[in-house]
């Protein structure tokens, strides 16, 4: 199973650039180190949103959880970076009750899967 209506999914600015590619945001900075190291940057932002978006098109979910205010769709595996990597990581996404369109959350890396 996919993340719902993925095409339409929204990665806001303000998660990207404010959080997982801050180097100075409080819990955002060791995500945004980890994807500065792969060529990831603030300044070009809307790669990192597309890889994104890719990483939830071309995964199936791993778990679906039922919430008071939505549903949480949690995504684990590939994502391609910048410097060639293919990053093993999760990407979680929200739909709110009532709603058809997903918006993105967060996401980390998970530990590497060797070749």
């Amino acid at each position: 199973m996919k993340l719902p209506n993925v095409k339409d999914a929204t990665i806001p600015f303000a998660k990207i650039v404010g959080y997982l590619l801050s180097p100075t945001h409080l819990v955002g900075r060791s995500k945004a180190a980890f994807f500065a190291k792969h060529g990831f940057s603030a300044e070009n932002w809307q790669v990192l949103a597309s890889a994104l978006r890719a990483h939830a098109t071309d995964n199936a979910l791993s778990r679906v959880e039922m919430t008071a205010h939505g549903t949480r769709y949690v995504v684990d595996g590939p994502l391609c970076a910048p410097d060639g990597e293919r990053l093993n990581i999760r990407s979680v996404w929200f739909i709110s009750r009532g709603a058809a369109v997903a918006r993105f959350a967060t996401a980390h890396p998970l530990p590497r899967i060797e070749p």
